[in-house]
């Protein structure tokens, strides 16, 4: 049956078929396809199969209730007969079907007086649903007449014998093959309208091919006529990359093999089932995965050599798993532990999911359905009753609520670094693998994990391959002077991001002193100042960590643009937890050294990130080149500078003309100093910058030795901001003195910070010469010059604006980006 006009086989589901306005849209696709010989094959109309198997179980509970069932199921196909139909045709299909009923109410009657339905009985009862779709549907489609050739109604009962096995229906190939040809000649020309899900046994008595029947069905026919290719329409686009409810960023995959396609389908993957492709593959028929309700979509192809770049196909999971693991010395150089182990759990039809040995022989496990888990122990325990008894083996494990991830892709097979990267991005996302398992075929890495760790772990993979955008949970505090420039420049760049690097930087609270906003799919950014004044949350820091750290999204990061030592002291916590910190806040790099060093300790134990660029010099990458030079083995003997923006300014405008009182004033309403000019001018902040670098450099500095000379007058530290302003002036003349002295001297007063590698550390007003580095530097300028082994005669210098919000929170977003890439990101 394979003459020069192919066979091409078309299955549609039951949510294609699900009434009368998706019978139309069935219709409409085959009639769009090119002339040509078709064969299709239909399910039951969406809910009906599970209606009737709802009926033999009120049946043997002897619960009246199944005849209503049938009728509501009339009522339903009555309904789409008289939509889709002429009256005198849905009269007659009525007819028939009403004969149908009244010997589904006499199986059913027999069932409630037995109260017992056995195998034979369900797969007769179940398999009506085929034959009332696919007689409606023949009758619906002969009627509009739209595509040449005759229509012919074909029950799967008459011609597709098979035999139950322990590996469920087998084909009797031979058999059916024989029994089609008698019912369609090798010359017909036209459209089959195939009955999924049913047919008969080698006595003629009617039984099913189990769930997914009709992909079962559409291969058997796609063999049986030798078929060009088969057609699954469902009501997805396609194969997809991963489940959309867990990994919003799933795609259809363009093609996969049929071992991709079954290693996907084992693991979960809403595919097609192994079992059903079986047929097709036997026969290298391509079979496509299309969706009805979006027909001009090209769906996704699964043939023996697809063409594709993607070494990964699809990352898919399975969940309520349990562990099995036996382990003990005794085990080690003992021949047919496994098989005693395997055997055990055959004997007592407990499914192994996963195997996992190492190569000591020492422990073996194995992965088994969680419902499975209290059997499978007993079992296990009563086969090693011996060796538990003499401590051969230690113990029988069973650990519950767990997941395992399957990552698929024919790719991988001679590919180094796959394996790295998925468990790369499990590492940085937080998520410990229990067992790994992969093939020598290296088509499969499965792990298991954590069940509540699964989503994350699926969407932390399914980015690592470039497959889905990466995610960044981020929570905000501090929506002010900085922290609002921020979140405006994630605004204008969120999506170029997303659309060039697909990174998606995921908005999902922000918090003030009072309150906060939560939102579990993220803010809009360029909305976020409205979602902010909507906010009734009060302030909780607790929830607000723990909201941004959801075990659904891979990677969660806070951001803390506050000054506020309080919050800082969260930073601990956070990193411990598994929250990456991104901070301009100065306050816990330059808090106390223990608890400096238990930052440092809780962010290595993690293996979480903590950026804080902006700590010092804003935007400027005075940090990162301080790293770069004590990394790359060169020694600093000194760092100095002008760390401060607002004093830089100062100093820089101050020429003993205007008061310096009122150019600190001038400078506070310009927004150069902080709400409060004495937290600039004490020079605390200039202090906190040393002990920062210090610590970079590896000093065991504390704030208290660091000699400071503040600009704060003796008598002023207290008080009002607007007394403070108030009575600035009343020390003009001394600043004034101080100037024309250094002016005499041809010299320029400056704020600078020194620091060497003995530990000293100055901050203070120096004179310099008007030739040195820092004393042409344009108004807010900060400048740092480093002395070393390698730059000792021209030290290196870093210039550039050291204040204002713009660049700080430039800052603050290279970090963000900077930790993308550590979190594999691709920038």
């Amino acid at each position: 049956m394979a003459p020069a006009n192919p066979w091409i086989v078309h299955k549609f589901g039951g949510s294609s078929v699900a009434d009368a306005e998706c019978f139309g849209r069935v219709a409409a696709i085959l009639e769009s396809l090119p002339p040509g010989r078709l064969a299709v094959v239909l399910s039951a109309c969406r809910g009906v199969t599970d209606a009737l198997l709802r009926l033999v179980t009120l049946a043997e509970q002897r619960d009246e209730a199944y005849k209503a069932g049938i009728a509501e199921l009339r009522t339903r196909h009555a309904a789409i007969a008289g939509s889709v139909l002429r009256p005198a045709t849905a009269q007659r299909y009525l007819a028939a079907f009403d004969r149908d009923c009244h010997d589904l109410d006499g199986v059913l009657h027999t069932v409630k007086l037995t109260r017992f339905a056995g195998r034979n009985v369900v797969d007769l009862i179940a398999g009506y649903g085929e034959i009332w779709s696919t007689r409606l549907f023949t009758a619906f489609f002969g009627e509009r007449a739209r595509r040449p050739g005759e229509i012919r109604w074909i029950d799967a009962r008459e011609c597709v014998v098979v035999e139950s096995g322990a590996l469920g229906p087998a084909v009797q190939w031979t058999e059916s093959q024989h029994r089609l040809e008698g019912l369609v000649s090798a010359d017909f020309e036209g459209t089959l309208i195939v009955t999924g899900y049913i047919a008969s046994d080698r006595r003629g008595v009617q039984t099913t091919l189990g769930r997914n029947g009709s992909d079962f069905s559409a291969s058997i026919f796609g063999a049986l006529l030798e078929a060009r290719e088969i057609h699954i329409w469902t009501d997805v686009d396609g194969v997809l990359s991963a489940d959309p409810r867990r990994v919003p960023g799933a795609q259809v995959i363009d093609s996969l093999s049929y071992s991709e396609a079954m290693e996907l389908a084992y693991f979960g993957a809403k595919v097609i089932h192994p079992q059903t492709m079986a047929p097709a593959v036997g026969r290298n028929i391509p079979i496509w995965i299309r969706n009805t309700f979006a027909p001009e979509n090209p769906g996704t192809l699964i043939c023996a050599r697809p063409v594709s770049n993607l070494p990964i196909k699809g990352i898919t999971s399975i969940d309520h798993v349990a562990l099995v693991n036996l382990e003990g010395a005794g085990m080690i150089g003992v021949p047919g532990t496994a098989h005693r182990l395997f055997g055990a759990l055959r004997e007592e039809s407990i499914s192994v999911i996963l195997i996992s040995q190492g190569s000591s022989e020492h422990s073996i496990c194995c992965a088994i359905p969680e419902e499975q888990a209290e059997r499978a122990a007993a079992v296990v325990r009563t086969a090693f009753r011996r060796e538990l008894d003499e401590n051969q083996i230690q113990d029988v494990q069973i650990d519950r609520e767990l997941a395992i991830l399957a990552v698929v892709g024919d790719g991988m097979a001679g590919t180094p670094g796959v394996s790295a990267k998925v468990f790369n991005s499990l590492g940085n996302a937080g998520v410990n693998v229990r067992a790994i398992a992969q093939g020598a075929s290296e088509r499969n890495i499965s792990v298991v994990v954590q069940g509540r760790e699964a989503t994350r772990a699926l969407r932390a993979t399914h980015a690592s391959f470039y497959l889905s955008p990466h995610t960044l949970s981020i929570g905000l505090i501090g929506p002010g002077t900085v922290g609002s420039v921020l979140l405006d420049q994630l605004a204008s760049q969120s999506e170029r991001l997303r659309r060039e690097f697909k990174l998606d930087l995921r908005l999902r609270a922000l918090l003030t002193s009072r309150h906060m906003a939560l939102a579990d799919q993220g803010m809009a950014l360029g909305a976020w100042r409205q979602t902010l004044e909507g906010a009734d949350r009060p302030a909780d820091i607790a929830r607000f960590a723990e909201h941004v750290h959801v075990d659904y999204l891979p990677h969660a990061v806070i951001i803390d643009c506050t000054a506020s030592e309080a919050v800082a002291r969260h930073y601990h916590e956070w990193l411990a937890a598994g929250i990456h910190v991104v901070t301009p806040n100065k306050k816990a790099n330059s808090s106390d050294l223990p608890f400096y060093r238990a930052l440092q300790e809780a962010r290595r134990h993690a293996g979480t990130h903590y950026l804080y660029e902006a700590t010092v010099g804003a935007g400027l990458p005075v940090i990162q080149t301080l790293r770069d030079l004590r990394e790359t083995g060169d020694e600093v003997t000194s760092i100095e500078g002008i760390f401060s923006g607002t004093l830089a300014y100062l100093f820089n405008v101050y020429d003993g003309r205007t008061p310096f009182s009122e150019i600190v004033r001038d400078a506070r309403q310009r927004g150069y100093t902080e709400p409060d000019p004495r937290d600039d001018l004490s020079g605390t902040d200039v202090a906190r910058k040393l002990i920062i670098l210090g610590r970079e450099m590896g000093l065991p500095l504390e704030l208290g030795n660091v000699a400071v000379e503040s600009l704060v007058p003796q008598g002023l530290e207290a008080g009002s901001i607007d007394e403070f302003l108030a009575r600035l002036p009343q020390f003009d003349d001394a600043m004034r003195a101080r100037y024309e002295a250094a002016r005499a001297r041809g010299h320029v007063l400056r704020y600078v910070g020194r620091l060497n590698s003995a530990g000293q550390a100055t901050v203070g007003v120096v004179e310099l010469e008007q030739n040195h580095a820092f004393a042409n530097i344009a108004l807010t300028d900060n400048v740092v010059r480093f002395a070393t082994s390698r730059y000792c005669d021209n030290p290196l210098i870093v210039q550039g604006p050291g204040a204002g919000p713009e660049v700080t929170a430039g800052g603050v977003f290279a970090d963000l980006l900077r930790l993308s890439a550590y979190l594999g990101a691709r920038l």
